[in-house]
């Protein structure tokens, strides 16, 4: 983007060319003025006032055209300022949406990670759960095999000892 002081310049250096170029009215050619009056006829007043007049015209012309430089380029240093704000706006519209595509896309992929993340959590507590049951069913299932077997010892133990309790008072009756 150009500097507002250049553009300025250049302006005025444009108004210059202009304020020295007089309108074609005011290009008449101007006679060289002789210090001396009796070399040159004087001339009429009316030329004088005339010439004067274009004069002034010319450079009232040329304040015209200042000024219209100016606006102009006022004009065009507020068009560049809007162009400068519509892109800095567009560029942070832009720059918004992409972040907030940016975290809903990283928040997706959380929520994806945390899903599947309790899902396995969830398997291996079950196969956890399931290998506990399993190895509480053997652990309960020896333990009453052991228990059963050791009701089934201790009765033929009192079986044996009621037996020979008969027997001994059998011999002891006889």
């Amino acid at each position: 983007m150009t500097e507002p002081r250049k553009q300025t310049k250049k302006a005025d250096a444009e108004i210059e060319e202009v304020a020295l170029e007089a309108p074609e009215s005011a290009q008449e050619p101007v006679e060289p003025v002789v210090e001396s009056t009796e070399e040159q006829p004087a001339r009429p007043l009316d030329e004088v006032l005339g010439q004067a007049e274009r004069a002034y015209a010319a450079y009232m012309e040329a304040q015209r055209q200042v000024a219209s430089a100016y606006r102009m380029n006022e004009e065009q240093i507020a068009k560049a300022y809007k162009r400068a704000e519509q892109q800095a706006k567009n560029a942070c519209d832009e720059s918004t949406k992409q972040a907030l595509q940016t975290r809903e896309e990283t928040i997706t992929q959380a929520l994806k990670e945390r899903n599947e993340t309790i899902a396995l959590a969830e398997k291996a507590y079950q196969k956890a759960n399931e290998q506990a049951d399993r190895v509480c069913d053997a652990e309960i299932e020896a333990t009453w095999k052991v228990r059963e077997e050791a009701i089934e010892q201790a009765w033929q133990l009192r079986e044996e000892t009621v037996d020979q309790a008969w027997n001994i008072y059998a011999k002891l009756s006889k």
